[in-house]
């Protein structure tokens, strides 16, 4: 109630009818552009839909299982650009992540409805997806032609309180678009920038790996200094490695049996099964890590149970939303500062180093970064499997089974 509440008065006090009037004028010009997804008949429905302000998506009604609440819609409005610095995309492909399964449950809610909330959004129903590839159909008064430009080919990531990409046309930020790398294909751009920006996060914002300049620059950094990945074959891992490989950095990796040769497909010399107790012993040989990055999953307390010696423990399984999803805000948080206090102070007594929690942050300059080695050909995502768009249900489910080989995709067209 308090929700619906907000976003009426939100939009009762952003929008006057002229607004609305032009608003629909340039929605209607923009999406001229629409494409196919499977056949003519659907081509023309589509084209149908777009003149008229809808399209067609994957939504959420309510929190719960995938099998009953991801929906099939082609009566989704169109989305519209609300400021002079926003862009419509028509969207060709995008990846499936973690995120968004998790997301279907209620994984944040609390958080990100908050964040919808002052945005002048909605909680239902929800389209999901964050990191897609596709071309410009319509862009905002104060975006230059030099930046970017209609029919322009991009790459893009979508906050994740917003209504994401998993639907004909997405809107965005300017600081979200890029233009696509020439050398990589749709697949392959799409299934980048979620993944990608939180291993850079992880290792640039959290772990200062390329001190201040890597954080605020895309310039990253880290030379010399030696990085254990664990969890190194799924998303984030297969592309963290090679985005330390590019920077001079030595890599040691663990992952499943069946993944060893992929990972050293990778370039990867260290690679350890995670599998086999030996792993333990044979890293605490090493010395003493700049960094562990924890792309498995193991969360803070592992930090605690290993006998490797390093300067920074980094963990992307953070339960900052989940205990304020649970706890509510104020008692959330509250334990959110216990846990990492205690987590720290055990980890200290024992001569490691800090215990920290990494986040996916949609920071343009990490986006540039992730661009730089792309266009040099550093960095390439590896792909487990691409499903066709009427396939969107089994590619969220192959996500939720867990232990992925890189990245899923929705090919769009």
């Amino acid at each position: 109630m308090v929700l619906t509440k907000c976003v009426r008065l939100s939009a009762a006090a952003k929008f006057g009818t002229r607004d609305i009037l032009y608003n629909f004028r340039s929605l209607t010009t923009a999406t001229v552009a629409s494409g196919p997804i499977s056949s003519s008949s659907t081509q023309e429905q589509q084209r149908r839909h777009a003149s008229y302000g809808k399209m067609s998506g994957w939504q959420i009604h309510s929190y719960g299982t995938l099998q009953e609440e991801l929906q099939f819609s082609e009566s989704i409005k169109m989305p519209i650009l609300k400021s002079p610095t926003q862009l419509l995309v028509k969207v060709k492909a995008a990846s499936v992540n973690p995120i968004d399964v998790a997301m279907s449950s209620g994984y944040g809610a609390s958080v990100l409805n908050a964040m919808r909330c002052k945005d002048g959004g909605i909680e239902f129903p929800l389209v999901l997806g964050r990191d897609f590839c596709g071309e410009i159909v319509q862009k905002g008064l104060g975006i230059s032609s030099r930046e970017l430009e209609v029919g322009d080919e991009v790459w893009g990531i979508v906050p994740l309180h917003l209504q994401g990409c998993h639907a004909d046309y997405v809107v965005v930020e300017k600081y979200c678009l890029f233009k696509k790398p020439s050398n990589l294909s749709k697949i392959d751009a799409s299934a980048i920038l979620y993944a990608g920006l939180t291993a850079w996060s992880g290792l640039y914002i959290t772990g200062h790996l390329g001190d201040l300049l890597g954080a605020i620059s895309p310039v990253g950094g880290g030379a010399g200094k030696k990085v254990l990945v664990l969890g190194a074959a799924g998303g984030v891992g297969t592309l963290a490695v090679q985005m330390l490989l590019a920077e001079g950095v030595e890599v040691f990796a663990t992952c499943a049996t069946d993944a060893m040769q992929m990972v050293h497909n990778l370039s990867v010399k260290y690679v350890l099964n995670y599998n086999d107790p030996a792993h333990v012993q044979a890293l605490a040989s090493v010395g003493r890590f700049d960094i562990v990055l924890d792309c498995a999953g193991k969360g803070t307390e592992y930090a605690n149970e290993i006998p490797w010696l390093f300067d920074q423990f980094i963990t992307f399984n953070s339960p900052v939303l989940k205990n304020i999803d649970h706890e509510g805000f104020a008692v959330g948080m509250y334990q959110n500062a216990v846990s990492l206090v205690r987590n720290n102070a055990a980890s200290l007594s024992t001569r490691q180093g800090l215990v920290k929690w990494g986040y996916f942050v949609p920071a343009p300059q990490g986006i540039a970064y992730l661009q730089r080695l792309a266009e040099k050909d550093k960095l390439l995502p590896v792909i487990e499997k691409v499903f066709p768009y009427a396939q969107t249900p089994e590619a969220y489910e192959r996500v939720s089974q867990k232990h992925l080989r890189g990245k899923v995709v929705i090919d769009f067209e």
